[in-house]
């Protein structure tokens, strides 16, 4: 069922005034969303006509625009996504650590997406498979999925990764499995300290090597001296390396993946309201206790506080690591499954999830018809676009994440 309220519409409310009166302060690719959301399963992407097989029944479809932005697309990414990482997952416990940048990144990280988001995914990465591998706590090679959010509950600038990692790795010499302690995966104090000082130091470098756009307010760190008094300032703070209580198995680990994999900033589900020219959306009161509140901001800073999230282009936001990286995961996930058959490794929860199961973001019959709910919908005709959108904005976003 359609929302009564979603992102597009507040984006339409505003229209191609509001990119105009932003001038410069959006780039392109901000500038590509604004637009692809506001024309997404409309008469000006075109769409398709579809006809049950068993009866006959005809609908038209609006097409998508498939920006990994969109609210309304990312469903259908995610449900893809998720029936791929199934065949991935162990049968062991698994944990989720967050690694987040401090506040007084925000304004060097909008500057510097690319650069930041990237050293914020290496330093973290770096950081846990060191720690795991140190036989003072795991000694074991390790594997994790790891997922970059940049926002808050209030849209506000919020940078950090959630990283989904079994409870265990293989031994150096990949002959057993090594599993953790029950409940318990790596220190979370170990992992902020060595994050910080890695982080750090590959900002250090940055800098070094004219990486850095430091304009604005961050003008005056142009001057060596004051640069290095920041990062000084920096490393005295504590950084926040936080560990949730583990899942119990494969099962509540696709559970969780399909909520936050493929999250764009805010939902459609929590827009409550918009009225002249004021959104009032719903949010998650953490520090108070989760309690579920309420916000309303003016319809334009509404607009801004979104794009501030929008990525790079070709800017990967899911990421594989250490046994589950691209090149041998195959290959290191089959060796994990018959070390884990062949140890006492009791499974966590039901058995790895089959391909064929459906997940909860996964719709069972996507293509059911609605009326005899038998048949199934072909698409028999194609339909052209309405119209060209702006002559900088044409053609939708199709980049979507890879992992």
């Amino acid at each position: 069922m359609k929302p009564p309220l979603e992102l597009a519409d507040v984006f339409r409310s505003l229209g191609p005034e509001f990119l105009e009166r932003e001038g410069k302060s959006l780039d392109a690719e901000q500038r590509r969303v604004f637009h692809d959301l506001t024309r997404c399963r409309t008469a000006a992407l075109g769409g398709h006509v579809e006809q049950c097989a068993r009866c006959g029944h005809r609908r038209i479809a609006d097409n998508s625009c498939r920006n990994r932005h969109c609210p309304k697309c990312q469903a259908a990414a995610c449900a893809e996504w998720m029936r791929a990482q199934a065949e991935d997952l162990l049968p062991v416990p698994y944990f989720h650590l967050v690694f987040t940048l401090p506040a007084q990144l925000g304004p060097l990280s909008l500057q510097n997406k690319r650069l930041v988001y990237g050293l914020l995914f290496r330093a973290a990465a770096e950081t846990l498979l060191e720690i795991a591998a140190d036989p003072r706590h795991l000694g074991a090679r390790i594997g994790f999925l790891s997922v970059l959010h940049t926002w808050g509950q209030t849209l506000q600038h919020h940078p950090h990764l959630h990283c989904v990692v079994p409870g265990g790795g293989l031994s150096p010499d990949q002959g057993r499995w090594i599993a953790c302690r029950r409940g318990f995966f790596l220190p979370v104090r170990v992992l902020s300290r060595l994050f910080r000082r890695k982080f750090i130091g590959y900002l250090q470098q940055a800098r070094e090597e004219g990486q850095l756009t430091l304009v604005g307010q961050l003008g005056p760190l142009t001057e060596a001296g004051r640069f290095a008094g920041w990062l000084q300032e920096l490393g005295r703070r504590e950084w926040v390396v936080y560990a949730k209580p583990p899942f119990g198995g494969p099962e509540q680990v696709l559970k969780y993946l399909a909520r936050y994999t493929h999250r764009v900033a805010i939902s459609n589900r929590r827009l409550l309201a918009l009225s002249a020219g004021r959104v009032t959306f719903s949010w998650k009161d953490y520090a108070g206790g989760k309690v579920r509140r309420t916000m309303t901001l003016a319809a334009e800073e509404f607009a801004r506080r979104f794009l501030q999230h929008v990525l790079p282009r070709g800017l990967v936001r899911i990421r594989h690591y250490g046994l589950l990286a691209n090149r041998f995961r195959d290959e290191k996930l089959e060796l994990c499954r018959r070390l884990l058959r062949e140890g006492d490794h009791p499974p966590a929860g039901n058995d790895r999830p089959r391909r064929d199961e459906p997940t909860r973001s996964e719709p069972s019959e996507p293509k059911l018809c609605p009326v005899c709910r038998q048949g199934e919908m072909i698409i028999v005709e194609r339909l052209a676009a309405a119209g060209n959108g702006s002559p900088d904005l044409v053609g939708a976003s199709v980049d979507q994440d890879s992992s």
